[in-house]
C-alpha cells in the first residue's frame, strides 16, 4: 500500500508526518512489520528536508510504533496495533458529521476531549 500523506495547515511538517502515519497505523491501514519509505524517498515524494522526515520517523520509534534497523529499513514496529474496529469506525463518523457541519479537525478534537469525562 501506498504511503499517502498531505502536508497542510500551520502545523510543522514534522508533526503533520508523525501524526498521519500514527493515524494509518492506529487505523490498521498500515500494518505490524510494514515497512515505510526511506527517509531520502519520503522526504523527496513530500517535498520537504530529510531531515524533517527523519525527526518525525525518530518520534515515532520513540514512542514505540516505528523500528528501525541498518539494512532493513523502517518498519511499524511489530508491538503497534491498530485500535478497536468499533473505535476506528466512531472516529470515522465524527470525521463525517464534523466535515458535514463545516467544523475542522481541532475543533472535533476539542468536543471529543469535552466529552470523554462524560
Amino acid at each position: 500500500m501506498p504511503l499517502r500523506i498531505a502536508l497542510t495547515g500551520s502545523t510543522p511538517p514534522a508533526d503533520q508526518i508523525r501524526d498521519q502515519i500514527r493515524g494509518l497505523v492506529t487505523t490498521g491501514r498500515l500494518g505490524a512489520g510494514e515497512r515505510l519509505p526511506s527517509v531520502r524517498q519520503l522526504s523527496a515524494d513530500l517535498g520537504v528536508a530529510a531531515g524533517t522526515v527523519a525527526k518525525a520517523y525518530r518520534s515515532l520509534e520513540a514512542d514505540g510504533v516505528l523500528a528501525s534497523r541498518i539494512g532493513s529499513g523502517t518498519r511499524v514496529s511489530t508491538t503497534a496495533g491498530a485500535a478497536p474496529h468499533a473505535v476506528v469506525e466512531s472516529a470515522q463518523g465524527l470525521a463525517r458529521a464534523g466535515r458535514e457541519a463545516g467544523v475542522d479537525v481541532d475543533e472535533a478534537v476539542r468536543v471529543l476531549r469535552a466529552v470523554w469525562g462524560d
